[in-house]
């Protein structure tokens, strides 16, 4: 059964395989992210773009609500990253992610759940962090997954914190935007799930690979700021 909902839910992701591929990630973010474009003042464009945009809204009562925090900073220009931790029981255990979880019923709204869970999985606090906005609500795609749904808040801090992870999170880290817009580090990956194999995007980094929900949020969030 689903609990009580947070108040503010309007709009402020020998045997043979099937193979299914998706549009070329890499086709896709090249024509996103030209090259041609300076790297300074990403943070800038973005704020620009999100105050103008409308997020998309998923209204599900059967699915639980949770929220992620895109925590940039500048200086050089980076963006917070996790690694999950690897637990038994946890689908997403060991994966790359933003700080974040599900909605409490102290929780305000989901906001508040965003820099909640951020303070308690790397010790940020987001209480003197610019929001910027909000991004489109994502769900996951797979029905093995939870039935969550997943509203992701841009926020910028003026320099970074300390990272101080808790024993959810194996590793944290300010991850430079430049990084992720080097040849090579966006491309995909072979993934298979009952019997079908398919082609993922995916950010290739040292501390892991950046797929699933998260490429989802990353991916047009460097857009727009591009």
């Amino acid at each position: 059964m689903v609990g009580p909902r947070p108040p503010g839910r309007g709009a402020v992701g020998g045997r043979f395989l099937r193979v299914q591929r998706r549009p070329s990630p890499v086709g896709l973010l090249r024509r996103r992210l030209s090259p041609a474009l300076t790297p300074a003042g990403r943070i800038a464009r973005l704020a620009g773009q999100l105050a103008i945009r409308t997020p998309a809204a998923i209204e599900d009562p059967f699915r639980t609500l949770a929220a992620v925090a895109v925590i940039l900073v500048p200086d050089p220009e980076a963006v917070l990253l996790i690694r999950r931790a690897d637990r038994e029981g946890d689908r997403w255990s060991g994966h790359m992610a933003f700080p974040g979880g599900r909605w409490s019923p102290g929780d305000s709204d989901l906001l508040a759940t965003a820099r909640r869970e951020t303070h308690e999985e790397v010790g940020v606090d987001l209480s003197e962090a610019r929001l910027l906005g909000q991004f489109d609500d994502l769900a996951p795609r797979t029905p093995t997954l939870p039935p969550v749904i997943v509203r992701p808040f841009v926020l910028v801090l003026e320099s970074r914190q300390p990272l101080v992870p808790n024993g959810e999170v194996a590793g944290a880290r300010w991850t430079p935007l430049d990084e992720l817009f080097e040849p090579g580090v966006y491309r995909p990956f072979e993934f298979e799930l009952g019997g079908t194999r398919m082609l993922l995007p995916g950010y290739h980094l040292d501390q892991g690979l950046v797929w699933g929900m998260t490429e989802r949020i990353l991916t047009p969030l460097l857009s727009l700021g591009s």
